[in-house]
């Protein structure tokens, strides 16, 4: 089984954010395989769906960012996730919007989601999807930088970026985690 995970804040005040990318990626990708996320189990709201006949949950934490990995950890647990089948999508205001990146494993960075999940985790060993956001200006809070939302002439980009991360996520799934990383990266 594949598990799928986007990461963002619970919350109408958080809807709209540039921090909530992985949520908005993951209301894309559900809406393209013709599902939902409503079930609340695991700290997450989630679904189980199949694609080419293997099981993928489908997961959007509702613990807020910073503690994501008490949510993936209980998903990883009770559904006996393994780790390379475990896939991560969050915003990265380091990657210009409209781009994505993809990486096998590797550390957080200034993200304190993976973070979160790392440390419960205990490996930075996650194949992650992260979703441009970005730039972030030298004199923007990184707070109020992702808390805010897109400017109107990002919107368009910023949804191509959500296309180019559900194809990703489909050549994920298929096996073709090299493939995607060619021709994303």
């Amino acid at each position: 089984m594949w598990a799928v995970v986007g990461l963002g804040n619970p919350g109408k005040q958080y809807a709209q954010t540039k921090h909530n990318a992985g949520f908005a990626f993951m209301k894309k990708l559900s809406k393209k395989w013709g599902t939902g996320l409503k079930k609340r189990k695991s700290s997450a709201k989630m679904i189980i769906t199949a694609r080419d006949k293997e099981k993928v949950l489908l997961a959007m934490p509702q613990t807020y960012m910073n503690r994501s990995g008490l949510a993936v950890k209980q998903i990883v647990q009770n559904y006996a996730i393994k780790l390379e089948k475990l896939l991560v999508v969050y915003d990265d205001f380091d990657i210009p919007v409209g781009e994505i990146r993809i990486r096998k494993e590797g550390s957080a960075g200034s993200h304190k989601g993976m973070s979160s999940i790392i440390k419960e985790l205990g490996t930075s060993l996650i194949p992650r999807i992260r979703i441009g956001i970005g730039p972030l200006d030298l004199e923007d809070d990184t707070v109020d930088f992702v808390l805010s939302p897109f400017r109107k002439d990002d919107n368009q980009k910023f949804n191509r970026s959500l296309e180019k991360a559900c194809q990703a996520t489909e050549l994920f799934l298929s096996g073709q985690t090299e493939k995607a990383m060619n021709l994303y990266n």
